[in-house]
């Protein structure tokens, strides 16, 4: 009886050997997995899975910043495109009156909004400047600032 309760001990102390002589915890069987080396794969794998999925989320996140600042560049550019053509459109007409001296006459345009400086030779010239830019579509306000000499 005591031969039959001797061999699991020894057996029970071959295995603990063997596994500190192979770097293993004391009671690891061999080809079972420890719970150090579960925990560090669980461990491996929410990690990755989280930064996966913070590197998903981010590029998603940077992809609709990036498309809003896009919109933005367009709708200031097409203003700025806006603005110029009244600029220029209001210029030609000015250019093409008799009344008016298109090249003592600055126009400046914000958005729909129209200033015109300077010094013009009279009253009729600035009457005559104001209408023209009153009249050219898209201008919604005209604010003289000429100076009559």
């Amino acid at each position: 009886m005591c031969k039959l309760l001797a061999l699991p001990l020894v057996g029970v102390l071959a295995v603990g050997a063997y596994n500190i002589s192979t770097g293993n915890d004391l009671f690891h069987l061999p080809g079972a997995r420890t719970i150090a080396n579960t925990v560090r794969e669980t461990v491996g794998d929410t990690v990755r899975d989280g930064v996966r999925s913070a590197a998903r989320e981010t590029g998603a996140e940077v992809r609709d910043r990036a498309s809003a600042g896009v919109q933005v560049a367009v709708n200031r550019t097409e203003g700025a495109m806006t603005a110029a053509a009244l600029t220029s459109k209001i210029k030609a007409k000015m250019a093409l009156d008799d009344v008016v001296n298109a090249n003592e006459i600055d126009v400046d345009t914000e958005g729909s909004v129209v200033t015109l400086s300077g010094d013009v030779g009279s009253r009729d010239e600035q009457r005559r400047a104001v209408r023209i830019a009153t009249e050219t579509k898209g201008v919604t306000k005209v604010v003289n600032q000429l100076r009559v000499r």
